[in-house]
Formats: structure tokens, C-alpha cells, sequence
């Protein structure tokens, strides 16, 4: 039986345009949003690729309350509410439902070494406070950190419940995915964010859905589209420079944002390519005209 999730299919995770003065510039967070949806976009995130850690927490809170009017009816919303504290990421997920999204979605704590119990108040309290979805993110493949073992993940759904969603990013991600599977008796709800370049093996590991980036959604909707209609042949087709592109952007989170800005930039979408300080990767000329030539290889693919 196939799933019916409260969300689903390709939800791309907004990232954060700036004005020249480093406030958020949402006439253009606007634009991208009408972008995505345009492309086919089932719904919009805000998470780890948003800069959501190099944000206030007053510009937190208003991002949620701005999130569900961006998507005007349009698709899902999910937003990011991990913190440091359980207190913190509480608040997030209230403020997050009571603006009317979908669902939220939770890294656990970085700086705090947790044991599986503990791990499992967090989440708990989360869970508790509201009745969306929550979306368990491990983040541990690009963020670093210690993984979260499937075990844990799988006994979260059990001990919580159906409204337990997943996003596991640890590597090897594809294992991962089967074996909490398995676990969960092929009835999890999970999803892939491997930006692109694990989209077919994860879909056919079973994800209900892709959380990716923005810059590169026509290809995304293409492949996610024609591997819902069975159409192997032009999955691969799009998916191979597109692939190709994301690798460039994998090393860690700032590689992701410095390429993905470019991209929507050079699309019209951006004004800029401004990434919030301190980062820890700078677009050199090289990379650039690499990921400027796979692009047009991919846009030709789109365009056959």
C-alpha cells in the first residue's frame, strides 16, 4: 500500500537572500519562492541550507510566520526548529504550527553529546507540543557530528508514533535508508536531501519524497517526475549532469550555499551571492566555470 504522507514528492529548502545591508531581502525570498513552485514543487522548507543557524532569533520567528503566506496555498510548508536547547526548539515548533505549517523538522543539538534517551526527550517534547509532523533530521553527513543509529531513529516512531517523520543524511546514506526500512516494516515516512546526486537510489530505497535545493528544482521535478511515471530513460538522462553538478557542492554546508547562490543568481533570482560570516568556503574561478559548464549541460538536457 502506498503511503500517504501529510507531506511529500519535491520540497526544496529555501535559501536566504540578503540586501546589501545583511537584513533578509524577502521580496526576494518572495521571487524564489514563486520559482520552485513554478517548477513543480510540492511544497517548501526552511532548514540547515536557509543559513537557519546564522539567523536571530527574532528573524527565526518571523521567517515561520512569513513561511505558509510565501506558499499561499501553493504546497506544504515544513520548518526547521532544532536548537540547542529543548526550551528553544519548543518554542520554534509552536511558533511553527501556530503560523499554520505543515509540519517542522529537528537536527538534535550539536554541541551536546546525547545518549539515546536523551535524544529521545528532545524529540518527545517536540512531538508533545504540537500535532504536525516532526521531522527527525541527522544531518551528520555534511554537518559532522555523531549519526544517529537507525535503531534510535526506528524506536522514536514506535515510542511516539505515526506523526514521526524522517530525514537521515548520515553515510553511508542508501544503507540507512533500507535498514530503517526494514525496521519499520516499510511503513516510515523518509525523506532523501542529498541535494540530487542520491535521488535515484533513494527513490528506489523508498523515500516519499526529495528535500533539495532551490537552484537546481527543474531538474529535480524532472527526474522525481519521470521516476514516478516509470520513465527510467529521461531519469537518467537529467539526472547524470545534474549529479554531477551536486558533487561539486558536497564537501560541506558552505560549499552548498556559495554554488547554489551562484546558480540562482546567474538564474535572475538572486540579487547576490551573499552567504552570512563566518564561512568556510569561497567560489574560486575554477569552480565556478565548472559548475557554469554542467549547468548548461543540464539545461540542454531539460530543454530535449
Amino acid at each position: 500500500m502506498k503511503l500517504s504522507p501529510s507531506i511529500s514528492g519535491v520540497l526544496p529548502v529555501l535559501h536566504m537572500p540578503y540586501l546589501d545591508s545583511g537584513a533578509i531581502d524577502y521580496n526576494t525570498l518572495c521571487r524564489e519562492t514563486d520559482h520552485v513552485f513554478n517548477a513543480g514543487a510540492d511544497g517548501i522548507v526552511i532548514a540547515l541550507a536557509s543559513e537557519l543557524l546564522r539567523l536571530t532569533h527574532e528573524e527565526r520567528l518571523e521567517v515561520t510566520r512569513q513561511l505558509p503566506e510565501l506558499a499561499a496555498g501553493r504546497g506544504t510548508t515544513t520548518m526547521s526548529v532544532g536548537a540547542e536547547s529543548t526550551r528553544q526548539a519548543v518554542e520554534y515548533a509552536e511558533a511553527a504550527q501556530k503560523a499554520g505549517c505543515d509540519a517542522v523538522m529537528a537536527v538534535p543539538p550539536f554541541l551536546t553529546g546525547m545518549s539515546a534517551d536523551e535524544k529521545i526527550k528532545y524529540y518527545r517534547a517536540i512531538h508533545d507540543a504540537i500535532n504536525i509532523p516532526v521531522v527527525v533530521q541527522d544531518a551528520s553527513g555534511y554537518m559532522g557530528g555523531e549519526t544517529i543509529p537507525v535503531d534510535q531513529l526506528a524506536a522514536m516512531r514506535r515510542e511516539l508514533g505515526s506523526r514521526i517523520y524522517y530525514k537521515p543524511e548520515g553515510l553511508p546514506t542508501g544503507p540507512m535508508l533500507t535498514a530503517l526500512q526494514k525496521q519499520l516494516n516499510n511503513e516510515g515516512v523518509i525523506f532523501e536531501g542529498s541535494g540530487g546526486y542520491l535521488l535515484i537510489d533513494s527513490w528506489r530505497r523508498g523515500v516519499c519524497g526529495t528535500m533539495s535545493g532551490c537552484d537546481l528544482i527543474e531538474g529535480i521535478v524532472a527526474v522525481w517526475r519521470a521516476l514516478e511515471n516509470g520513465d527510467e530513460k529521461r531519469a537518467y538522462e537529467v539526472y547524470l549532469p545534474l549529479a554531477a553538478l551536486v558533487l561539486l557542492e558536497i564537501p560541506n554546508l558552505d560549499t552548498y550555499l556559495a554554488i547554489e547562490k551562484h546558480l540562482l543568481k546567474r538564474q535572475g533570482i538572486f540579487k547576490n551571492t551573499i552567504v552570512r560570516e563566518p564561512v568556510a568556503y569561497i567560489l574560486d574561478d575554477y569552480t565556478r566555470a565548472e559548475v557554469d559548464r554542467l549547468y548548461d549541460r543540464l539545461q540542454a538536457v531539460l530543454a530535449e
